[in-house]
C-alpha cells in the first residue's frame, strides 16, 4: 500500500536543494581536485579510521561536486542520500555486492535490461550470488522463489524493454514480511514514480538516460539511506571505494544542473509519447504504452505515478520479426522520424530492435519467457518537432513495410 505519511514533492525538493559558488555565484563551481589538504596531519589518519566524517579525503572516496549531485538526487527520490557513480551498471553492481558481502540469493524480475541479465547470470555467481528470475507480476511466484539465502528482491519500475510495471507496494510488503531489501531500477520513470514512497530500500538510476537528457555522458546513481551510502565509500569495505567506479566531478556538475529541468523534460516526453501511442493504436498498429487503457498495467501505473508527469516516454511496436523491425527503423531514420541507436531519454526519438541489441545477452528461450517479441521495436520518444507531423511520418513508414 501507499505510505500514507509520504509528503514528498519532487519538484519542490529539487528546487530547494540549492548550492552556491564559492564567491556567491548562483551555481556551484566544479571541484576537480583528486585529493584534499588536511591542515592538521593527524586528521588524515582519523579519516582513514572513520573517526572523522564529512571531510574530503580523495575523490575515490568523495568529491564536493559528486556530493552535491547526490544531495539533489536524494531530494528527487525522497530518500536520505545518494551517490553518483561511473555508470548505471556500476550502480547495479556496487549496490548488489555491497548488500551481499558474503554472497546470497536474489529474486529478480525476469524482465530486466540485457546488461543486468548478463551481470546477474555471468558475473554475480563469481561472488557466490545466485539469481532466480521470476514473473514479478505474480507475487505468489515471487514468494515461492524466496529461500533462506534470499536477501534481495530486484525489479525495474518499468521493465526494459517490454514495459511492464512492477507492483511496488506488493513487493515491498513481501520484503517486510520476509526481511528482504527491495532494490528498484527507476531509470525509465524518474519523477513519474517515486519508489521510496512504496518502500524501496535502494533505487538505481542510469543517469545516462533521462537524468542527462542529452545522450552526451555516462553516469549512474545509487539512492538509499545515509547508512547504506556511507557503507559504499567505507575505506575498508566499500564497494565503490575499493573497486573504484567513481563519477567524474565534471559529469556530476553537468547532471546537477540538468536535474532542474528534468520535470519539464519528463512532462514533454510523456506528452509526445501519449500522442504517438494513441495515434498508432487508432491506426491499428500493435503498440505497447502504459498510458493506454488497454495496457495490462495501465491501472497499476496510474495508481503509483506522481501527478503531472504523465506515463513516461517509452513505448514499443511489435513488428513480429527483427528484419521487419530493422527495416521499419531504417525507413523511419531516413524520413527524419528518429535515430536507430541504443539508449533512451534523448530529446530526439531513439529506436532499437531489443531482441538483437539491448536484450541480445538474454537467450531466446528467456526472451520468450519474458514475452519479448523478436520483432519488438523499442521507441524512446523525443519531444522535438511537431507531434502531428512525426505521427504521420511513422504511419507512412509503417504502411510501407
Amino acid at each position: 500500500m501507499t505510505n500514507s505519511k509520504w509528503r514528498h514533492d519532487p519538484i519542490q525538493a529539487i528546487r530547494d536543494t540549492q548550492h552556491f559558488g564559492e564567491e556567491g555565484g548562483v551555481v556551484p563551481v566544479i571541484d576537480v581536485a583528486s585529493t584534499s589538504t588536511f591542515m592538521h596531519p593527524e586528521d588524515m589518519e582519523k579519516a582513514f579510521h572513520g573517526e572523522i566524517h564529512g571531510c574530503y579525503l580523495y575523490s575515490r572516496h568523495s568529491n564536493p561536486s559528486v556530493v552535491m549531485l547526490g544531495q539533489k538526487l536524494a531530494a528527487l527520490e525522497g530518500m536520505e542520500a545518494a551517490l553518483g557513480v561511473a555508470s548505471g551498471m556500476a550502480a547495479v553492481h556496487a549496490a548488489i555486492t555491497q548488500l551481499l558481502p558474503q554472497g546470497g540469493h536474489i529474486v529478480s524480475s525476469r524482465t530486466v535490461y540485457g546488461g543486468t541479465y548478463a551481470l546477474f547470470n555471468n558475473i554475480l555467481p563469481r561472488y557466490g550470488i545466485e539469481v532466480t528470475l521470476v514473473d514479478m507480476d505474480d507475487l505468489a511466484q515471487v514468494e515461492r522463489a524466496i529461500t533462506p539465502r534470499t536477501k534481495i528482491l530486484y525489479t525495474e519500475t518499468m521493465s526494459n524493454p517490454v514495459l511492464r510495471i512492477a507492483d511496488l507496494p506488493g513487493l515491498s510488503a513481501l520484503c517486510r514480511k520476509r526481511n528482504l531489501k527491495l532494490v528498484v531500477d527507476n531509470t525509465f520513470t524518474p519523477l513519474v514514480v517515486s519508489p521510496a514512497r512504496y518502500g524501496a530500500d535502494v533505487i538505481i538510476h542510469s543517469c545516462t538516460k533521462y537524468i542527462s537528457g542529452a545522450s552526451d555522458l555516462i553516469g549512474g546513481a545509487i539512492v538509499s539511506s545515509q547508512e547504506f551510502i556511507d557503507s559504499l565509500i567505507d575505506v575498508n569495505t566499500g564497494m565503490v571505494m575499493l573497486t573504484g567506479p567513481v563519477m567524474d566531478p565534471r559529469v556530476a556538475h553537468e547532471l546537477y544542473h540538468r536535474l532542474d529541468h528534468l520535470p519539464i523534460r519528463m512532462e514533454a516526453h510523456s506528452r509526445s509519447a501519449a500522442f504517438m501511442a494513441k495515434g498508432m493504436r487508432d491506426a491499428g498498429i500493435p503498440v505497447a504504452y502504459p498510458g493506454l487503457p488497454e495496457h495490462p498495467d495501465h491501472a497499476l501505473l496510474k495508481s503509483l505515478m506522481n501527478p503531472g508527469f504523465g506515463f513516461g516516454g517509452m513505448m514499443a511496436v511489435d513488428c513480429r520479426t527483427p528484419e521487419r523491425a530493422v527495416k521499419l527503423a531504417k525507413l523511419l531514420q531516413d524520413r527524419k522520424f528518429g535515430l536507430y541507436a541504443v539508449s533512451l531519454g534523448f530529446s530526439r526519438t531513439l529506436m532499437s530492435c531489443s531482441s538483437v541489441t539491448t536484450s541480445s545477452e538474454i537467450p531466446p528461450e528467456e526472451q520468450e519467457k519474458m514475452h519479448l517479441s523478436p520483432g519488438l521495436l523499442r521507441l524512446s520518444i523525443g519531444f522535438t518537432g511537431n507531434d502531428g507531423v512525426m505521427l504521420e511520418r511513422f504511419l507512412s513508414c509503417y504502411r510501407e513495410v
